[in-house]
């Protein structure tokens, strides 16, 4: 992927006697181009804004948004809209993860039975949403939802998918809502340094709900802040998917890998009914606005017959570059390596967690 342009943008306001909607603004634009063999030349464009709402007072949490498109000469599509927002002097809090997606994405098994690499086209809309309420200054309570449609076709010829002993290989719908409760202790929340935030949700995906088959997940993932001095902050994460129901679609199996979840390995690359992983980042503001990071994490899967196989971890590691932007969102530039092949590369705005 080549990054043609970085714009941040800040604030250009003009002097008025009304409150303004937002206030403390900034912009960053990221235009792409890629050549991949499995979609040919692509490009699109992705932004992300944060900003404050203008009646809220200093102290409020910020908000954050981010949209993105994405087509490929084979007619691909990547559109996804997530954000973050805070309002009312952080009464309430919602968060989604919202898209539509028509691509390509490989599959390599399920828990310890690996398989090479098997390619499939997919096309899905995906809603997650999370819309809370302050109970008090640290906790939130709320409804979750989980939506998603996922359209399998052109599986390799001869794989798992294309022979349809994994569930949910040519289709699936999860239809899911339930509770959520949420810490958030964060000096900041771009990039804290010291703190906890932390959700814990249950959702049971369900037919009355428009499901096709009915199972459901509990979730644990709780992240912690510690300031080592003026410059360096210790971050760790401790990540848990837990799921119930013997037709768990293989896309809705917790996952390892990714930007977030345990970089260095493809997202999915491992999978199974429970996961379970810990992660810890050390922080270092080098000069200014540049930053360098060291990571490393350690994951584990499990399903009904064994809950979690502590006797097979998983790991990866890395270290990444770190620019940081108004509000300290940060541009973030991540290698990831791991004992199962290749490293790989990331390039987003925001930290892993």
């Amino acid at each position: 992927m080549i990054l043609l342009l970085l714009f941040p943008l800040v604030n250009i306001a003009q002097k008025t006697d009304s409150i303004p909607l937002i206030r403390d603004k900034s912009l960053i634009a990221l235009p792409v181009v890629f050549r991949f063999p499995e979609t040919g030349w692509g490009g699109g464009v992705a932004a992300t804004s944060s900003w404050s709402w203008g009646k809220d007072s200093s102290w409020a949490k910020p908000s954050q948004a981010s949209v993105g498109l994405t087509y490929t000469q084979n007619k691909q599509i990547l559109a996804f809209l997530p954000f973050q927002v805070f309002f009312a002097n952080n009464k309430y809090y919602l968060n989604a993860d919202i898209g539509w997606f028509k691509y390509n994405f490989f599959y390599y098994g399920v828990g310890e039975n690996r398989v090479p690499e098997e390619r499939y086209d997919v096309r899905f809309p995906r809603v997650k949403l999370l819309a809370s309420r302050q109970l008090n200054e640290n906790i939130y309570a709320g409804l979750r939802i989980n939506f998603e449609a996922y359209d399998v076709f052109n599986q390799a010829e001869g794989g798992e998918l294309a022979n349809k002993t994994i569930s949910g290989s040519d289709y699936s719908r999860t239809s899911a809502l339930g509770p959520a409760f949420l810490i958030d202790t964060r000096d900041q929340v771009f990039y804290p340094t010291k703190g906890v935030f932390g959700e814990v949700s249950f959702l049971p995906s369900l037919k009355i709900l428009g499901a096709d088959r009915n199972f459901s997940q509990a979730t644990l993932d709780i992240s912690q802040y510690q300031s080592l001095g003026k410059r360096l902050v210790l971050a760790s994460n401790f990540y848990n998917v837990f799921s119930f129901g013997n037709e768990v679609p293989f896309s809705q199996l917790a996952q390892l890998g990714g930007p977030k979840k345990m970089r260095g390995i493809y997202q999915g690359f491992f999978r199974d009914q429970n996961a379970s992983l810990l992660q810890a980042e050390l922080r270092w503001n080098v000069w200014k606005f540049i930053g360098l990071t060291g990571f490393g994490s350690m994951g584990f899967l499990g399903d009904n017959q064994s809950f979690l196989r502590l006797n097979l971890p998983k790991f990866t590691y890395g270290a990444g570059l770190r620019i940081a932007t108004k509000n300290k969102l940060n541009l973030r530039l991540d290698y990831g390596l791991s004992p199962y092949g290749e490293g790989n590369f990331y390039a987003t705005v925001g930290e892993a967690f």
